[in-house]
């Protein structure tokens, strides 16, 4: 009786631990806000690859300590004539790279709060997308099936725009993409995030 009893006490607590697990391990929504940011340990030396404006006519939006010590930017006006400067470091009123990937050549889509990524194949482009105005930037982690070391792909642009880092992986190879938020005043990078499936960097599935 009393093994029975022992049995019935160990399964329950089985279960609990299973189902609690299951409620940690899933990946947060695109949507879910954070109830506080949760740091990932990432190594020392993983290389972090600032991502570039995607449309080459877009202007660099830079940070404003570079602004202080590079004296004022003049940036290109868009919406003004070819060539109109706006007034120095003005640079909330620059739009930044706001073309987006197709989905058509972008693999693996992965997103997370406020981030997005994806692998274009064709150029071995990785996108990153911040989707959040919440002070971090959008992080793409890529990682291949054939020991290169882990590079992270950072949008630095803002809110609502879509940054690039052009790479070169092996054409046989597989990547695999990790989506998260970083800081750049700490260099540290944050939860919630999400894995996409292995992606063969020629496209061919």
């Amino acid at each position: 009786m009393r093994e029975n009893w022992r049995s019935k006490l160990s399964v329950l607590a089985g279960a609990s631990a299973l189902a609690l697990s299951a409620v940690t391990a899933t990946p947060a929504l695109a949507d879910d806000a954070p109830v506080s940011p949760q740091e990932v340990q990432m190594p020392a030396d993983v290389k972090i690859v600032e991502g570039g404006a995607t449309d080459p006519g877009a202007a660099v939006l830079f940070p404003a300590d570079q602004e202080d010590q590079a004296g004022p930017v003049e940036s290109v006006d868009p919406a003004g004539p070819v060539g109109t400067p706006v007034p120095g470091g003005q640079a909330e009123a620059v739009g930044a790279a706001k073309a987006s990937p197709s989905s058509s050549t972008c693999l693996g889509s992965t997103a997370a709060y406020g981030v997005s990524g994806c692998f274009q194949h064709n150029g071995d482009i990785v996108w990153a997308g911040d989707t959040k105005k919440d002070g971090m930037s959008a992080a793409v982690g890529v990682y291949t099936d054939y020991g290169r070391a882990e590079e992270v792909c950072v949008n630095k642009l803002g809110a609502d725009t879509w940054a690039t880092c052009n790479k070169d992986y092996r054409e046989g190879g597989d990547v695999r993409l990790r989506v998260l938020r970083y800081d750049g005043d700490t260099g540290k990078f944050y939860q919630p995030e999400t894995w996409s499936g292995w992606i063969p960097v020629d496209g061919k599935y």
